[in-house]
């Protein structure tokens, strides 16, 4: 482990964890994270960032000069399905197109509660839909999510399957939610060592989303679905997360179908490490080593 994620680790954990006698506090989360989109770097000059209307939802393409016209991967972002944007990536998609040689969509769907199950769903179905209309027919179309981004991603598999749709070759989730019934046993085992989450938020964050829908309907925690007929998957966790359990039993309920997916766990990398790639060489490495994926199931 690099001397940048122990530095990194303490200072989320002082910086940017919600103290434990601190209550959750939907309003402050959100101005937090608006106050967070100005402080994310810039993409380079290379980088094009185009925004598109597909009905009312507004959805980023990014492109540098490395992105194939033939490969695209729709990104839904993180933030506990409550908050979060496409702007907090910007300084990270680029750096998948890069790494996948591929034109990266960002969706920005509806958030709860306002907005709670099944909207996000039916938001990141609607533009896959209209990704499959754009896209060239030879297209290689993947699917990427972090963390309840990364649950929907799941979760969409699941219902474009059974919906008959066309699959995309593969999908990719970093730290993901799948279990909004909240029975993952590293919940509890790792809710000291998680320098991130705090486990006390997420029956909240839960009943924000499901709004009274059963927390074990599959597109809403995918680890409860049926995983056949799935294209790959891989999963990135870190060995601490209080969500190590939703990545790992999920990953094992997709390997029973198809042995080309797998979990990787990575010690002591805090949730969505990914996301610190400009100061972190953990978050770059993994970025490369989704890039292998990619280009093998691609």
């Amino acid at each position: 482990m690099s001397l940048q994620a122990e530095l990194l680790r303490f200072g989320i954990r002082i910086f940017l964890r919600r103290r434990a006698h601190q209550q959750f506090d939907l309003g402050k989360l959100r101005s937090a994270m608006r106050r967070m989109e100005k402080l994310v770097p810039a993409p380079p000059r290379r980088c094009q960032t185009v925004t598109l209307n597909v009905g009312d939802l507004v959805v980023h393409r990014v492109t540098t000069p490395e992105s194939r016209n033939d490969r695209h991967v729709l990104y839904l972002h993180g933030g506990a399905y409550v908050s979060g944007s496409p702007r907090h990536y910007r300084h990270f998609t680029w750096r998948l197109a890069d790494a996948f040689k591929a034109h990266i969509w960002l969706l920005g769907y509806r958030l709860a509660p306002e907005h709670p199950y099944p909207a996000a769903l039916d938001d990141a179905e609607a533009v896959y839909d209209w990704l499959i209309g754009t896209t060239p027919e030879d297209r290689q179309l993947l699917m990427m999510g972090d963390s309840a981004g990364g649950g929907l991603t799941l979760g969409l598999l699941l219902k474009l399957r059974d919906d008959n749709k066309p699959l995309p070759k593969a999908a990719m989730a970093l730290s993901p939610w799948t279990d909004l019934a909240l029975t993952g046993a590293s919940l509890r085992s790792n809710a000291s060592t998680d320098p991130m989450l705090n486990a006390d938020d997420l029956p909240e964050l839960a009943q924000y989303y499901l709004a009274g829908a059963d927390p074990r309907t599959p597109y809403a925690s995918p680890l409860y679905g049926d995983t056949s007929g799935l294209p790959p998957v891989l999963i990135h966790v870190g060995g601490d997360e209080i969500l190590l359990d939703d990545a790992v039993r999920m990953a094992q309920k997709l390997r029973r179908h198809n042995s080309q997916s797998k979990v990787e766990v990575w010690p002591r990398m805090p949730h969505v490490w990914h996301l610190f790639a400009p100061v972190l060489p953990e978050a770059r490495q993994a970025i490369a080593a989704i890039a292998e994926f990619v280009a093998e199931a691609a």
